[in-house]
């Protein structure tokens, strides 16, 4: 039997491609987000916006009081800096230069505002959804984590197990295995970045606390710090976090800590 291959890129191509690729046993199928979570997602993504012209407006100030010769902090002290230094008549600031500078302190201020209300609203979303809360008792997965990945996930029985979960939100190595030969390389960073940095940030900060603990997650991550160094562990414990999620999300069950989980 002959294969004849289907070249060029068209509506029908397309189509039939499609259709082929339904039929697939294998082949996954990605789950319908409800209004709500398309609305959390909306309120992430508009914080994250808010939150990176924060920081530009905040280099912005730095930059321009640098070229002045003033030095000052580029986060939550820079306004109160920029207070003292529009007061100081003796500073030499330009008359035009001063009124610059108090317009973009407050667009910063403006901006600052506009993220807190959205972490007041987002703090909302974990009041009226269980599922959120239920997440928060996991280390390292708070309000933020929480309700992103309520909206991402969604229905995480989608996911065959916690592994599934993991590798669709990038936290497992790459493979560039042939010939028998297995080779594992970085992680693959797939899928959602938002969540993933989610996940990554809030083990680094369990992993910054975990020395001074005596549980087993925390005694774990640190024997993984002192053998693979502190950014494995935060992946690694990432990953844990997600796998832990998946089971919270899909059984709907409770976390805890002390539960000895199946080897696999």
């Amino acid at each position: 039997m002959t294969l004849l291959i289907k070249s060029n890129k068209n509506d029908v191509n397309d189509a039939d491609g499609i259709a082929e690729a339904s039929s697939r046993p294998s082949m996954r199928f990605v789950g319908l987000k409800s209004v709500e979570q398309q609305h959390v997602q909306q309120l992430h993504r508009a914080r994250q916006m808010a939150v990176r012209n924060r920081t530009a407006q905040i280099n912005q100030i730095h930059g321009f009081l640098l070229e002045y010769g003033i030095e000052s902090p580029r986060r939550g002290a820079l306004l109160p800096r920029l207070a003292e230094v529009l007061e100081d008549a003796e500073n030499e600031l330009p008359s035009e230069g001063r009124a610059l500078l108090r317009e973009l302190g407050d667009e910063l201020r403006r901006l600052d505002e506009r993220v807190k209300a959205f972490d007041a609203r987002i703090e909302g979303v974990v009041r009226r959804m269980p599922a959120c809360r239920r997440l928060m008792k996991i280390p390292g997965i708070g309000s933020m984590t929480a309700t992103a990945l309520v909206a991402a996930v969604g229905d995480a029985s989608e996911f065959r197990n916690g592994r599934e979960m993991a590798a669709w939100l990038g936290l497992v190595p790459r493979q560039r295995s042939t010939g028998g030969r297995p080779m594992l390389l970085g992680i693959s960073k797939r899928g959602d970045r938002h969540l993933r940095t989610l996940l990554v940030h809030g083990a680094r900060s369990i992993l910054s606390r975990a020395p001074g603990r005596t549980d087993r997650r925390s005694r774990w991550v640190v024997a993984t710090r002192e053998r693979r160094g502190w950014n494995i562990a935060a992946v690694a414990l990432a990953n844990k976090n997600a796998r832990t999620a998946w089971a919270v999300l899909a059984r709907g069950a409770e976390f805890d800590a002390g539960h000895v989980g199946r080897a696999r």
